[in-house]
């Protein structure tokens, strides 16, 4: 080979080291830049903290059905000095003072009807007293029958003589017997239930009695065919029968 070509091997040569040592300065240039960048942020960032609001508005967040309720904030009391409260018309407000010895006690009015009255207590019955039942039973009068070798007259009520006469709208009638007649077609024949003495004591006497669950006592009152006895239970009853012209207190039957 010639001159010419010792030459162009050489340059060559030099070309490849400076291309070989070029490559460490790159790194040292990355690193100079990204410093760079890093103190520009922190710049950035001191500077914008400045121009921000010292307490910025909360944002109020959406609670969900599940999430425990916060507790409400302890109350603060204005514990500064102040007027008292200014008080109006005393006198009316507050009641007057009272002398108990200008206090008269009364009597309590009476009550204004009879539907919330108590009822009579019943009068208590001999303990050796039981439930027994009478067959057969035939009225002697309104609210008097035999049966079984017993008089038995029911009690609480006021029977009607067989030979009394009514009068209503000045007509006379035999009300007695009529009253008689019809306690025998109620009864027709059938057992009736009455608290009795022991067997050995037979004489007459008032017991109450029931036919099934019927009081004997109330449906003879309330029908008019007897009268409640001043001490009795059925005042009530005779009552309604006279308001309503029942039995002995209406018309001719």
């Amino acid at each position: 080979m010639g001159s010419d070509g010792i030459i162009d091997s050489r340059s060559d040569a030099a070309e490849c080291r400076v291309s070989q040592a070029s490559p460490p300065g790159r790194p040292l240039l990355a690193f100079a830049l990204g410093s760079l960048g890093l103190l520009a942020g922190m710049v950035l960032i001191a500077e914008g903290g400045r121009w921000l609001p010292p307490d910025p508005p909360s944002i109020a967040t959406v609670q969900g059905a599940g999430d425990p309720v916060p507790a409400s904030p302890t109350p603060m009391h204005d514990s500064r000095p102040g007027q008292p409260a200014r008080k109006i018309a005393e006198d009316l407000i507050a009641p007057p003072p009272l002398d108990p010895s200008g206090i008269e006690r009364i009597e309590p009015r009476p009550p204004l009807g009879e539907l919330g009255l108590a009822t009579a207590p019943k009068t208590p019955m001999p303990q050796d007293w039981r439930g027994t039942l009478l067959f057969r039973p035939v009225a002697t009068s309104s609210a008097v029958f035999e049966a079984m070798g017993r008089t038995v007259a029911i009690s609480g009520t006021v029977d009607i003589d067989p030979d009394r006469t009514c009068t209503f709208d000045n007509t006379a009638w035999p009300c007695g017997q009529r009253a008689r007649a019809a306690f025998n077609a109620w009864l027709r024949g059938r057992a009736l239930k009455c608290l009795l003495p022991p067997d050995a004591d037979r004489f007459a006497i008032a017991a109450p009695c029931a036919l099934g669950k019927q009081d004997v006592g109330a449906w003879l009152v309330s029908n008019g065919w007897a009268m409640a006895a001043p001490a009795g239970i059925y005042g009530k009853a005779e009552a309604v029968a006279r308001d309503a012209r029942m039995g002995i207190f209406g018309p001719p039957q």
